[in-house]
């Protein structure tokens, strides 16, 4: 019976017992309408997902994009549609959004975001997000004075590690929620952070993700890991969207773009549309748009 081919008799009959229970992941938005529009909604919730950058390129703006586009989508409940596009109308919008940072301040990100985005956005970020300030273990040891990363409370942070601080504020905090951690590239260039210490972190973090039922996106500048640094860190997550920089020909313009280099549940979609990769810009007001679908010939 084993090597009777599937008819579509069997198909049915296996459908009704094996797969009875199966559910479909919930897809959560990334923001940027035309991904969302070819994955039908978004990223499957439970993914880890690296953003590999090269300087500039769009990294940081698509996690500024997604988080402020979730913030107030949340916060106005009917511009959604308008904010996220119609194939977003039955994706989930996780509670909050969780931001880690290490080398930058929770106002130095603000001041940031404030500048890129309209003052909805900025205030519906601001509203809905949840602040992990890790400076103080991130410069301890370092030349930088202490008072240069106080804290509300001057005990907190005294004896926490970088990972084991990332890793306790997840545990408690990224249940429903889009992480962004920012970023890999601080604990890359930290000496309190061993490598194989870092891909375990990153590993038991894709792999608890998928209890928290939210997306975690971890920012990393493309060049600062060697090579083989760099892969193991791929390899240890569900997905790596790459933005790189392009020279015009003939020009000195360059041009950002955004391309899948791995994602299971993604890259199908974009096959099946003959999409290569997302030129990308930054808007002053918009964050992250796409200009176009460049489609493979």
């Amino acid at each position: 019976m084993s090597g009777m081919p599937l008819t579509e008799d069997r198909a049915h009959a296996h459908e009704g017992s094996d797969y009875v229970g199966a559910t479909v992941p919930k897809k959560i938005p990334t923001g940027i309408s035309a991904l969302d529009s070819i994955v039908d909604g978004g990223l499957p919730s439970g993914s880890t997902v690296l953003l590999l950058s090269d300087p500039g390129a769009g990294g940081r703006e698509f996690g500024y994009t997604a988080a402020a586009k979730l913030s107030l989508a949340r916060t106005r409940p009917l511009s959604r549609e308008w904010l996220l596009g119609r194939e977003c109308r039955d994706s989930h919008l996780p509670r909050h959004i969780c931001y880690i940072t290490y080398a930058h301040s929770r106002d130095a990100v603000l001041q940031e975001f404030q500048a890129t985005f309209n003052l909805s956005y900025y205030q519906a970020f601001l509203k809905n997000t949840v602040f992990k300030d890790l400076s103080a273990p991130y410069f301890r040891n370092t030349p930088v004075p202490s008072g240069w990363a106080l804290h509300d409370n001057p005990f907190e942070g005294k004896s926490e590690g970088l990972l084991e601080g990332t890793l306790s504020f997840l545990d408690e905090n990224a249940g429903d929620t889009v992480v962004i951690v920012d970023s890999l590239t601080d604990l890359v260039e930290s000496k309190a952070v061993e490598e194989s210490d870092l891909i375990a972190a990153v590993k038991g973090i894709t792999r608890e993700g998928k209890t928290w039922d939210g997306l975690v996106y971890l920012m990393l500048t493309h060049g600062i890991a060697d090579a083989q640094l760099e892969q193991s860190l791929i390899d240890s997550v569900d997905g790596c969207i790459a933005f790189t920089w392009r020279n015009y020909l003939n020009s000195s313009k360059r041009q950002r773009y955004m391309q899948v280099d791995k994602f299971t549940a993604v890259l199908p979609h974009l096959a099946e549309k003959k999409i290569a990769r997302f030129p990308v810009r930054v808007m002053s007001r918009e964050g992250l748009v796409v200009d176009y679908l460049e489609r493979i010939s």
